[in-house]
């Protein structure tokens, strides 16, 4: 008898295939083919935004070496193997962000980084990794759709560090650590009356949070968002160079090294926070457009990887790590374009940092691995 051909071959499911490097590196070059073009783009405006310091690049450069090697160390870690490990990292990053408050060192006003002598880092990046993978851990662990007991002692899991990362003060990396695992529970499928209860107690927490959890200095932050001009030379003046630099730019932009805000020093955190400001100015809209059309591309990417995901967890975890990138792009854009409050949220990829891009890629790492898990074949 002829012999059964179950997969067309040539296909990702052609088991007699001979695999590729990328496959045997358990890399998904669909996602990192616009994350190195995003790194690229990146290293153009911020060699702008720094006026030409090689230095600043250089540092850059060897950030995103670093985070590339992580990349490819998780990539090679089976995805039962992070669910096995989830609480572990949970509880021991959790750890990590109640020594902050005891022996955390300050810059800024903030007290968010712990010191070992020989390196400075934040709990809070490891949290942002530790977050999705415990919520969908422990989602995962009990039937699907979650119960509403299942669903109450995620959200706990989600609000302890989160309202801990907001006390440093930290709003903007709180934010991305609540959303990471607010959608993990969104995406295991929630009946809506707990959206619409959750929505509710959220709101009313509002009024308390003002109250006893932000600073001055953030209310002030979200109070200048209605009115900018009302304090143009203190709490505005932010808001107020970002949106000249991207208003004087125009569909095509001033050109290449030639902004004025950021290079005349108009434009605070120009190398970080507001580094968008300076390719709007510099490269116009278009540029700007260019760039989200790159961002949409991995977001698109990281949910066709979530969509055809062979477990839950794993589906789970790669919907939350895209969707919680998404937020990231969106806002930043949103504060420097003048409709978010200013929350210190970087542009990934773009703005300069070491930590940040670490922890991105580390997840990114995760995606690919879920990417390439083997199939599990139909019997």
């Amino acid at each position: 008898m002829p012999e059964y051909t179950r997969f067309l071959e040539g296909s990702d499911r052609d088991l007699a295939r001979a695999q590729t490097p990328a496959e045997r590196l358990h890399l998904d070059l669909v996602l990192l083919t616009p994350i190195l073009a995003i790194m690229t783009t990146g290293l153009f405006v911020l060699f702008s935004a720094s006026d030409g310091d090689w230095d600043t690049v250089n540092r850059q450069i060897r950030n995103f070496v670093v985070g590339f090697a992580v990349l490819l160390l998780v990539a090679q870690v089976r995805i039962d193997t992070l669910k096995r490990w989830a609480p572990t990292l949970y509880l021991g990053a959790l750890l990590l962000l109640l020594l902050v408050s005891f022996f955390g060192v300050g810059a800024k006003g903030a007290q968010r980084w712990l010191s070992l002598g020989f390196i400075r880092f934040q709990p809070s990046e490891i949290m942002k990794i530790a977050m999705p993978l415990m919520v969908a851990a422990w989602v995962v662990r009990h039937a699907l759709p979650p119960r509403p007991s299942t669903t109450v002692t995620a959200l706990l899991i989600i609000v302890l560090p989160a309202a801990a990362i907001a006390t440093q003060p930290d709003l903007g990396t709180a934010i991305l650590v609540g959303a990471s695992g607010a959608f993990v529970v969104f995406m295991a499928g929630v009946s809506w009356w707990q959206i619409f209860s959750g929505a509710l107690a959220a709101m009313v927490c509002i009024w308390p949070a003002w109250l006893f959890l932000l600073r001055d200095y953030q209310k002030q932050r979200i109070l200048t968002l209605f009115d900018p001009e009302a304090d143009r030379l203190g709490a505005g003046w932010n808001i107020i160079q970002s949106k000249t630099a991207i208003g004087s730019g125009g569909w095509s932009g001033k050109g290449y090294l030639q902004g004025t805000q950021s290079h005349l020093d108009f434009l605070p955190e120009s190398q970080t926070d507001f580094i968008i400001a300076v390719l709007a100015e510099e490269w116009g809209l278009r540029g700007v457009l260019l760039l989200l059309l790159l961002y949409g591309l991995v977001v698109a990417r990281g949910l066709w990887i979530s969509f055809t995901a062979q477990t839950s967890y794993g589906r789970l975890l790669a919907s939350a790590i895209t969707l919680t990138f998404g937020v990231y792009v969106v806002v930043n854009m949103g504060m420097v374009a003048g409709i978010l409050p200013v929350v210190g949220v970087p542009l990934p990829f773009v703005s300069f940092g070491g930590t940040s891009i670490v922890t991105l890629l580390l997840s990114f790492g995760i995606l690919s691995a879920i990417s390439t898990e083997k199939r599990v074949l139909s019997r």
